[in-house]
């Protein structure tokens, strides 16, 4: 257990710290106040351990790795680690599998449960757990028996995996039995209506505070750099509606796109904090700082409503020694190791480039 008294600071680490949503999570957690945040990630050069005191960066494994999960478990033990906020997809159920070791010692996970990481990362199961609860694709698994009843183009994309990558758009039958079958690819009836991302907020017992619906008003290689949030009732009902469904806790980003009659239609859920976090913290809906609350038990609202408002992204840097990278640790003391990604920084000192405002990802 890790012994913490009420007038010393909330210990959290965040994973993930060089993507747009781990630097979101840590820009929110110290703007707040009375939190200690350990930055961990795989790269010493990943921009967000530089927001924190030297002394706070960590390095990790790669989530697959065999390790990952004993070195996250290792510097909670090392820095009494109250709660983890895990922010890449594969880290997220190789954690939730441990979670019941991590509260054992005295630390929660800022994450859905194993159950509902299992449902959201994989496109199928979420497809055939929300039918009925709203419009959703048709989905079959890869083989010449999808393009029976089909209406093309279609798209074909992995059952697992994040963000666009491995994604077709299919043009015809005959393009699509040529892709032969696949039980780990998907073929969805392709949704030509605008896309959108709604930002959910659950408590610990299901229910949802808030969905927060934000659309991407500019996108520069598939990454959002222009976003605004606004209120649409039937998208964030349709959110809420997915969120019971999966069962959701903490916080996840639900994708919805309008199919040929109009309708918000299921995407894809993200079970994560998304990197278009700080556009929804500035409209008034600061998930990381309450899902912390949350999941210490700390008295959160009911509700919460948000403003609508818009947000371009830019880059910001902080500039650092050479020495400051080279000294990123990788093992907490007491423990052997080599140091992992050692650099050989040219003689100046690098400038981390950082998402200020940032609406990259989801």
């Amino acid at each position: 257990m890790n012994p913490h008294s009420p007038t010393e600071p909330t210990t959290v680490l965040v994973t993930g710290a060089g993507g747009a949503a781990g630097i979101a999570i840590i820009r929110s957690l110290l703007a707040r106040g009375g939190v200690r945040v350990i930055a961990a990630d795989m790269d010493r050069l990943a921009s967000g351990l530089y927001l924190v005191p030297a002394a706070d960066r960590v390095l990790v494994p790669a989530g697959l790795a065999p390790d990952f999960a004993s070195a996250v478990h290792h510097w909670c033990e090392h820095f009494g680690v109250q709660v983890v906020f895990p922010t890449v997809d594969v880290e997220l159920p190789v954690l939730a599998a441990r979670r019941v070791e991590f509260e054992r010692r005295g630390t929660r996970l800022a994450s859905p449960s194993l159950a509902t990481l299992d449902v959201c990362l994989d496109k199928w199961a979420l497809a055939r757990r929300c039918q009925g609860v709203l419009p959703v694709p048709r989905t079959q698994t890869l083989s010449p028996a999808a393009a029976v009843g089909r209406t093309f183009p279609v798209i074909v994309k992995p059952r697992r995996g994040a963000g666009s990558r491995g994604i077709e758009l299919v043009e015809s039958a005959a393009d699509l039995i040529a892709l032969g079958t696949d039980d780990d690819r998907l073929v969805q009836d392709y949704l030509p209506g605008d896309e959108y991302s709604v930002d959910v907020l659950a408590g610990l017992d299901g229910s949802v505070i808030a969905a927060v619906p934000r659309s991407r008003l500019r996108v520069d290689s598939g990454i959002s750099v222009a976003g605004a949030t606004f209120h649409d009732d039937e998208l964030e009902a349709a959110a809420r509606a997915v969120a019971r469904a999966i069962d959701l806790t903490t916080v996840a980003n639900v994708q919805l796109r309008r199919d040929a009659d109009g309708r918000a239609a299921l995407l894809e859920v993200n079970p994560r904090f998304p990197g278009a976090m700080p556009l929804t913290v500035a409209a008034g809906v600061d998930m990381p700082s309450l899902t912390l609350d949350l999941v210490l038990g700390r008295p959160v609202p009911a509700a919460l409503d948000f403003q609508e408002l818009a947000v371009v992204r830019h880059l910001d840097e902080v500039f650092v020694t050479n020495a400051e990278i080279a000294a990123v640790d990788d093992a907490p003391p007491g423990r052997t190791g080599q140091r992992v990604g050692a650099v050989h920084p040219d003689p100046v000192s690098p400038a981390a480039e950082v998402p200020a405002g940032s609406t990259a990802g989801r």
